[in-house]
C-alpha cells in the first residue's frame, strides 16, 4: 500500500507505552485458545473475562517502554488506513441521507479497559459498541502473519475495516437488533445469528476496499489478494482445525473461511451496501 504522505485520522488514541499489565488467564494454552477463538475479529471482552479464572498476579507486558521507530510507523499506518475508511463511510452515509459518526481507534499494549470490560493482547482486535471504539494491540498482526499465514499491510487494513464495519452496524441499529435476541434464542441459534453479523462486517470491509481500489495511488498490486487471504485465514473452521484439531460447526461465531472470503469479495465487487443483507440470505 502507498500510504506514506496521505491524510492521517484524528481519531486514533495511542495508549501504547503508557504502562499497563497483561491478563494472566487460567488454564494455560487452553485458556489462550479459548480467548483467541472467541475474540478473533469481533468478540466482546466482558463476556469471557468474567467467566475465566485469573491466576496469581497479572503479568507485565513491556508496556511503559518508549515506542520504537517501527512502532511509530505502525501507528502512522493505522491512522492513514482509518482516515481512508472514514472518508468512504462518510460518503456512503451521505448517500443514505444520514450523518456518519466516526469511531475512535485505540492502540494499546498488553491490556486495555473498555466500556465492554477488560481485554488482553491475546483477545485480538475488537469493537465495543458501548463506547464506539475499536481496540487493537498491534502484536496481533505479528501472530496473524506467523501463525495464521496472513502477511501484508493490506491484511491489517482488512482487519481495521472489519472492526469499523461493526461500528457501521452499530450506527444502523443492527447490533442492537441482534443483541436483543440473546437469551431468547438457543446458543446454537444465537451463534448462527452472530455468524451472519460477522459476515456482514466482512462484506462492509469489502465495500471499503471497493472504493480504496478506485484510488489509483493508494493500493498496489497484490494488496487485494492479501485482504482475501486474511479473510480466509480467520475462518472458524480453519482456526478450530489449527488450534484443536477438529471442527465444531455449531460453535461457529464468525463463519467459515469460504464464507468470509465470499462476503468480503461481494462487498469488494459491488461497493453497494444494499447488497450486504447477510441476515436475509438463504445461502451464507
Amino acid at each position: 500500500m502507498r500510504w506514506q504522505g496521505r491524510r492521517k485520522s484524528d481519531n486514533v488514541e495511542d495508549r501504547r507505552g503508557i504502562g499497563g499489565r497483561g491478563l494472566a488467564v487460567g488454564g494455560g494454552l487452553g485458556g489462550l485458545v479459548i480467548v483467541v477463538l472467541y475474540f478473533l475479529l469481533g468478540g466482546n471482552p466482558s463476556e469471557i473475562t468474567e467467566s475465566l479464572q485469573v491466576d496469581g498476579p497479572l503479568a507485565t507486558t513491556g508496556a511503559g517502554q518508549p515506542l520504537s521507530e517501527k512502532d511509530k510507523e505502525m501507528g502512522d499506518f493505522v491512522s492513514v488506513v482509518l482516515a481512508d475508511i472514514e472518508d468512504v463511510w462518510k460518503a456512503q452515509f451521505q448517500q443514505m441521507g444520514q450523518g456518519y459518526r466516526e469511531p475512535k481507534l485505540v492502540l494499546f499494549t498488553g491490556q486495555v479497559d473498555s466500556a465492554c470490560g477488560y481485554a488482553g493482547a491475546s483477545s485480538g482486535p475488537f469493537y465495543c459498541p458501548g463506547d464506539s471504539k475499536v481496540y487493537i494491540d498491534l502484536s496481533f498482526f505479528e501472530d496473524m502473519q506467523r501463525k495464521l499465514g496472513a502477511p501484508g499491510d493490506f491484511a491489517l487494513a482488512y482487519v481495521i475495516a472489519h472492526e469499523v464495519g461493526h461500528h457501521v452496524q452499530n450506527l444502523l441499529g443492527i447490533n442492537d437488533q441482534v443483541m436483543a435476541k440473546r437469551g431468547r434464542l438457543s446458543e446454537r441459534d444465537f451463534n448462527q445469528l452472530m455468524v451472519r453479523m460477522e459476515l456482514q462486517a466482512d462484506f462492509l470491509a469489502g465495500v471499503w476496499a471497493h472504493y480504496a481500489r478506485q484510488s489509483t495511488d493508494f493500493l498496489e498490486s497484490g494488496d487485494i489478494e492479501e485482504g482475501i487471504n486474511a479473510a480466509g485465514a480467520v475462518g472458524d473452521d480453519r482456526i478450530m482445525k489449527q488450534t484443536q484439531g477438529y471442527i465444531v460447526p455449531d460453535a461457529f461465531t464468525h463463519g467459515t473461511s469460504e464464507q468470509r472470503v465470499r462476503w468480503f469479495k461481494k462487498g469488494l465487487e459491488t461497493g453497494d451496501i444494499r447488497q450486504g443483507d447477510t441476515f436475509g440470505a438463504a445461502n451464507l
